[in-house]
């Protein structure tokens, strides 16, 4: 799952990841010196802290509406960040070439991408989920039940999204908790998923 780099000036950036993953978007300044407050993905905002190179889309055309204040600056294809750090539920970092309020409010809504290969290596029994998607799932029994969609975070465990395969009868996701009770093996080199969990659940 690849990012297109941003249009005009960003497609020319060399360096621009192919492995390239979202993992967060600018909410905006955080206070006067131009620090940025970014809303992470991801529970844990490991990834974010991965790489000191972030690289920028504009948001969705209407998704963001940007204080006057911030004036017709462009958002900028890559962010050098000197620091960041989790405050509250969000993180706040300090960026290169960004030293003012109203240039930190200039990227509000910019959606924030990294390169996959510059994640920090999972611990045993950990996944990212954007490794999780497109895997097969199937039962003990070797029935096939479908593929990873996606994941639901329920606060205290993840859920699998299971969609059914191509030419299958049934048309209903299945919900299969991500815990050790119901999933027996999770092998990204097979891209397989088995878990305990029947065709009539």
């Amino acid at each position: 799952m690849a990012a297109a780099p941003l249009e005009g000036g960003a497609s020319l950036l060399a360096d621009w990841p192919a492995d390239a993953i979202e993992v967060g978007r600018v909410l905006g300044a955080w206070g006067i010196k131009g620090w940025i407050k970014v809303q992470a993905f991801a529970a844990d905002p490991k990834a974010l802290f991965s790489s000191k190179r972030w690289y920028l889309q504009v948001p969705e055309p209407g998704a963001v509406k940007k204080p006057a204040s911030a004036g017709g600056a462009t958002i900028p294809p890559l962010l050098k960040v000197v620091h960041a750090k989790e405050h509250g539920d969000v993180i706040v970092a300090q960026v290169q070439d960004v030293d003012s309020r109203n240039a930190a409010e200039a990227l509000r809504g910019a959606r924030i991408f990294v390169g996959r290969s510059s994640f920090p290596t999972a611990g045993p029994d950990e996944y990212y989920w954007i490794d999780l998607l497109g895997l097969d799932v199937i039962n003990r029994a070797g029935d096939r039940l479908g593929t990873v969609a996606g994941l639901l975070d329920t606060g205290p465990h993840s859920v699998l999204r299971v969609a059914p395969h191509l030419g299958a009868t049934e048309t209903d996701e299945r919900l299969i908790p991500f815990v050790a009770a119901y999933v027996d093996d999770v092998s990204l080199a097979e891209r397989r998923i088995v878990v305990d969990w029947g065709l009539d659940y």
